[in-house]
C-alpha cells in the first residue's frame, strides 16, 4: 500500500462517484433487460515516464493497485514495475500480485526480467478487473516499453480467484490513485498517470472516463 500522500481530494472522489452513478442510471434506462445493469469489467490505462533510472540501485520502483471495492483491506491486486517483492525481493522485472488485505494470495511474473536503464523511457499498460462465472480476474494487457518490450495479454500477468461479488459497482478509480505510486526513487520519475478508465456493463455497453489522474509528478 502506498503512503497516504497519494490520496485524491474528497471532492474529486465524490464527483467521480456521481458521474459513474449517473452513467449507470442512463444505461439502465436504455436497457430492455429485466435485470438491473451492473458493472462487470474495469480497465485502467496507465502511463509511466521515467526521467533518469539507475540500474545499479534498481531505481525507480513503481507499484499500482486496483480493487473492486472502496478500500484495499480486502481483495485487491498490485502491479509492480522494476522490482518484484513476492515471495522475496527481486531486482527488475514485472510482477502481478493478488492480496486479501495484507495476505498474499498469488503472484505472477513476466519472464523478461530487465531493469530500467533508458532515460526518458515511457511505459504504458492496461490493468483490468473482470467478473465472470463466480471468479474475479486480474490481468495486465497492452504493455509497451523499451526495457520489457511488449508485455501483458500472454497469460503471464494474469490471475483469478473465486468471489462472492455479484458486480463491480463498488469500484472507484480514486482507490487506485490513493494506493499507487513510486515506492522508491520518486525523483527519477517524471510522471505516473492513470490516463483513462473504462467500465464494461452487463448489457454490453462500455462507458469511458477520460479524466487524467496524476499519481506522481516530479515538478
Amino acid at each position: 500500500m502506498m503512503p497516504r500522500s497519494y490520496r485524491w481530494p474528497d471532492a474529486q472522489t465524490a464527483r467521480l462517484a456521481l458521474m459513474l452513478g449517473s452513467l449507470l442510471l442512463l444505461s439502465a434506462a436504455r436497457s430492455f433487460a429485466s435485470e438491473p445493469v451492473t458493472v462487470i469489467g474495469i480497465e485502467e490505462d496507465w502511463e509511466l515516464t521515467v526521467a533518469s533510472p539507475d540500474p545499479n540501485s534498481t531505481a525507480p520502483q513503481v507499484s499500482c493497485t486496483i480493487s473492486p471495492l472502496l478500500h484495499v483491506s480486502s481483495i485487491h491486486a498490485a502491479f509492480e514495475l522494476n522490482h518484484q517483492s513476492q515471495p522475496e525481493f527481486t531486482a527488475g522485472g514485472l510482477q502481478l500480485q493478488v492480496w486479501n488485505d495484507e495476505q498474499p494470495l498469488s503472484s505472477r511474473k513476466f519472464p523478461v526480467a530487465g531493469v530500467l536503464s533508458t532515460e526518458s523511457e515511457e511505459v504504458r499498460w492496461t490493468q483490468s478487473l473482470m467478473l465472470e462465472d463466480g471468479a474475479l480476474h486480474f490481468e495486465i494487457t497492452d504493455g509497451t516499453s523499451t526495457t520489457w518490450g511488449n508485455f501483458g495479454g500472454q497469460g503471464y500477468l494474469k490471475a483469478a480467484i473465486t468471489t462472492n461479488l455479484e458486480n463491480l459497482n463498488g469500484y472507484d478509480p480514486a482507490v487506485s490513485v490513493q494506493n499507487s505510486g513510486v515506492a522508491y526513487a520518486g525523483n527519477r520519475v517524471t510522471t505516473l498517470v492513470l490516463k483513462r478508465v473504462r467500465a464494461t456493463l452487463s448489457n454490453g455497453e462500455v462507458i469511458e472516463d477520460a479524466t487524467e489522474r496524476v499519481v506522481h509528478s516530479r515538478n
